[in-house]
């Protein structure tokens, strides 16, 4: 497991963005699969985004064409470029690592990761 610190939420307004940064400790951060989940107040916690270790993507419908997620290995950091906000992207925002190339499960399933972030919180009003 490593340590994954998470920063970049706060609040803006309908149609606003925010970048979310996630920060991971350890020695072999290119070789993990990293992601981005989200949990609403009364909701299952669910996925965003995913990046695999070659840098191919992955988003749910919800973020597709607004929401970015990038990695940059040299600072042990991957990123959600979040645009066009809106309220229903309310959540807390965790990000998570595979470091056991846990690849049996899909880079979408909570299961797939085996480190978790804090969590930021990140609110949009309308």
């Amino acid at each position: 497991q490593v340590q994954l610190v998470e920063s970049g939420g706060g609040l803006v307004q309908a149609g606003g963005s925010l970048r979310l940064s996630c920060a991971a400790s350890g020695r072999t951060f290119n070789n993990y699969a990293m992601g981005w989940f989200r949990q609403a107040p009364g909701k299952e916690r669910e996925f965003v985004a995913g990046i695999r270790r070659s840098g191919s993507t992955y988003y749910a419908d919800s973020a597709k064409g607004r929401f970015t997620i990038s990695r940059d290995n040299a600072k042990n950091t991957v990123y959600l470029q979040m645009n066009s906000l809106k309220p229903e992207d309310t959540a807390v925002y965790y990000c998570a690592a595979d470091t056991v190339l846990n690849i049996v499960v899909a880079i979408t399933e909570l299961a797939r990761y085996d480190s978790w972030g804090q969590g930021t919180q990140v609110t949009v009003s309308s």
